[in-house]
């Protein structure tokens, strides 16, 4: 054993004093006015010192009391304690003792004191199921799953609590297919697994989306008498949820006759990632009243949908109800403030959470880089992940979608290639789909097609639909068709029900006039039932959510906002704005093709909230879909015209920060609508509109100052 447990024992001045005149006689323990359950009770409510002092002679008479003295020291975080003890075991001549030394074992393993823990486990004359079990408990505690494994093959003999210590451990660092075939395992040897282990094996299932497999386990659940189980009702509704089984997993948490917060938080979670935010809202709401305190799990989750739904002033509530919980001291809370104001158009409170935070991890460091790049600060973050690397925070592979992220909407080529390179050769980071799919982005908003179509076909993983869509996506910013049509094809054979790619080639056709293929391309969808997503965007204004379509009169005030936007656009073709009409149905009436345009979600939600709102007051409008070009303007010119500053975000990046900008900031590119420019940089493509030259000469901001 380590030379630190075996050294003589050191006198306390205020434990251990009484230690020099304990009587060695066991009569002490029978005239004793209290009896051993006394003892066993001081122990438990953590008096440590009024136990060993009262009871000295019972100890060293009978030295398995030391177990309750060991089992405090864990309780109070006491290793300085615990290792005295031991030396007086060693001193009572009981240190061989089997059960004791398990004791120690335990005591030694839970404080992460492994290589003591090894060398007293070595040293036990005497060992059984429960010494084995304990050491393996330690590695797997410590992330030592090399040392478990070998462990756990060396065992002669095994029980359930060996099984279910390997299951439950290989799960709970990522080993999911490890895990469910030790579970399978352990099935066929005739071991009944826990809760624990059953519902570590249903994540598992989540973890690896094996929908099927979890169903199989849900079927064994039942058979077993394990479905009202709290543990297990949540891990199998979460893994539902996770494989994108949203109503399944409803159901199960419904059918459960206990609910707690572990529930609540599994119910809301699981609405948020299937991108049901409003209904994670709802739920939170109806948490709270049913009685249930919020805790810092769901406060991420609640936080993650005001993310989504850029609902500002619910994110200020919760915010509010953070700070009475006292959950500001948690990471991933603030983690998660700093993405949802960053995602609200409030970076400046991004900033501020994060310079105010005291504790800091990689978590912390990533939002805030993640928070740069989706304002179009990719300068800010690269310097952010270099203050990171100097303070020896080890990048993950999310801080490196962060800065991929930021690079790609900064038009960051050269900078983001090192940094992929970088992730790759110093970190060991094996790139995910995400990382090469980034990289694309990257690659086709600067006009390297041909790499970005290289480097999806050379890569190491199984393309998806997603990467496919982001190079199509390039190809209509360029207008290549002919490779548009390539890279369709590649969709259609993923998913040929995907309406994304069927729109993003009728659009390419579009802006080269090509109207024989649109027409064809739409003919395509209606045979095939494909439906093109609508339009949808949405703003919060007094705590409740507005939402606008085209052609929906739903709103109560539909009459009257689409009687303002008819005035608002002839005040702005007094300033030589022109509706964009080159991506509408060439067999449209010329009028009914400018109504399409002018209607478009975004301009409506603007109009409801120059309508409702104050003036001066800023405007923040969510998008499900990107914005077009001609919104892009007449947003420019509506924020100028009344003085407004006007947020536009679609799900993955602020896409217009306007008003509250120098005048000269505009639009980084008129066919590229994910971003901004600083304003010494200069506009692309404005030939295509005379209004780019009134623009750029600032004839706009002379006639705008005459109104």
């Amino acid at each position: 054993m380590g030379q630190s447990c075996l050294r003589p024992l050191k006198t306390h001045p205020n434990i251990y004093s009484s230690l020099l005149h304990f009587s060695t006689t066991a009569n002490a323990w029978n005239s004793c006015s209290v009896s051993k359950e006394a003892f066993t009770h001081l122990c438990f409510e953590g008096h440590l010192k009024q136990a060993f002092e009262t009871f000295i002679s019972a100890i060293w008479s009978d030295p398995s009391l030391f177990s309750h003295l060991l089992q405090q020291c864990i309780a109070k975080h006491s290793i300085f304690v615990g290792k005295q003890l031991h030396s007086l075991i060693i001193s009572s001549g009981c240190g061989s003792d089997k059960f004791i030394s398990n004791h120690l074992l335990n005591m030694y393993s839970k404080f992460g004191e492994l290589g003591t823990a090894q060398r007293l486990f070595a040293e036990m004359p005497k060992k059984n199921i429960m010494s084995h079990n304990i050491l393996l408990g330690g590695y797997i505690q410590k992330g030592d799953l090399d040392s478990a494994r070998q462990l756990f093959e060396r065992m002669s003999e095994r029980n359930v609590a060996t099984w279910n210590a390997m299951v439950t451990g290989m799960i709970q660092f990522e080993f999911n297919e490890e895990g469910l075939s030790l579970f399978l395992e352990m099935h066929d040897l005739g071991f009944l697994p826990d809760e624990f282990a059953v519902g570590s094996v249903l994540r598992g299932c989540a973890g690896l989306r094996a929908l099927a497999a979890g169903q199989q386990i849900h079927v064994y659940v039942v058979k077993s008498g394990l479905e009202f189980n709290l543990v297990v009702g949540t891990s199998l509704a979460h893994m539902y949820m996770k494989c994108g089984n949203l109503g399944d997993g409803e159901k199960v948490i419904k059918t459960m006759p206990v609910h707690n917060v572990v529930a609540c938080n599994t119910l809301i979670a699981g609405r948020a990632q299937n991108g049901c935010s409003e209904g994670a809202l709802d739920q939170y709401n109806l948490m709270k009243m049913a009685g249930f305190r919020p805790d810092k799990i769901t406060f991420v989750s609640v936080l993650s949908s005001c993310s989504e739904l850029a609902t500002l002033g619910q994110g200020q509530q919760i915010h509010a109800e953070v700070i009475k919980a006292g959950a500001c001291s948690s990471i991933s809370v603030v983690s998660s403030l700093i993405s949802m104001y960053s995602r609200c158009g409030c970076l400046e409170d991004s900033i501020n959470l994060f310079s105010e935070c005291k504790d800091e991890d990689v978590v912390l460091w990533s939002s805030m880089i993640a928070a740069y790049g989706f304002h179009g600060r990719g300068k800010e973050a690269i310097e952010l992940f270099e203050q990171m690397e100097e303070k020896a925070f080890e990048a993950n592979d999310v801080t490196f979608l962060s800065l991929l992220y930021a690079c790609s909407h900064c038009g960051l080529k050269d900078k983001g290639s090192d940094l992929f390179q970088l992730m790759v050769e110093k970190y060991g980071l094996q790139p995910k789909l995400e990382h090469y799919t980034c990289m694309v982005d990257l690659l086709g908003r600067c006009g390297c097609l041909e790499e970005a179509e290289a480097l999806i076909r050379t890569m190491p993983l199984k393309a998806d639909v997603i990467i496919w869509k982001t190079l199509l996506s390039a190809c209509k910013i360029h207008k290549n068709a002919d490779m548009a049509r390539r890279i369709a094809e590649e969709i259609t054979r993923l998913d040929p029900r995907d309406p994304a790619s069927y729109v993003l080639l009728s659009n390419v056709h579009a802006s080269t006039k090509q109207w024989k293929d649109v027409s064809d391309i739409r003919k395509s969808m209606r045979d095939n039932n494909v439906k093109k997503e609508p339009g949808i965007s949405w703003l919060e204004v007094k705590n409740q959510v507005h939402q606008f379509s085209i052609g929906d009169q739903s709103h109560p005030k539909s009459k009257e906002i689409d009687e303002y936007l008819k005035e608002l656009t002839l005040e702005l073709k007094k300033l030589g704005y022109a509706p964009d009409i080159d991506s509408v149905l060439h067999d449209m009436e010329m009028e009914e093709q400018e109504y399409n345009v002018v209607h478009h979600s975004e301009k409506l939600a603007i109009a409801f909230a120059l309508l409702s709102t104050p003036p001066g007051t800023r405007i923040r409008v969510m998008k499900n879909l990107r914005i077009c070009t001609d919104c892009h303007v007449a947003i420019k010119l509506i924020s100028k015209l009344k003085c407004r500053e006007i947020v536009v975000r679609d799900a993955s990046s602020i896409i217009l920060k306007m008003g509250a900008v120098p005048v000269e900031i505009i639009v980084r590119k008129l066919m590229d609508p994910d971003k901004e420019i600083d304003a010494n940089e200069e506009a692309i493509d404005r030939k295509i509109d005379p209004l780019w030259k009134l623009i750029g000469d600032g004839e706009v901001d002379k006639q705008l100052e005459k109104s």
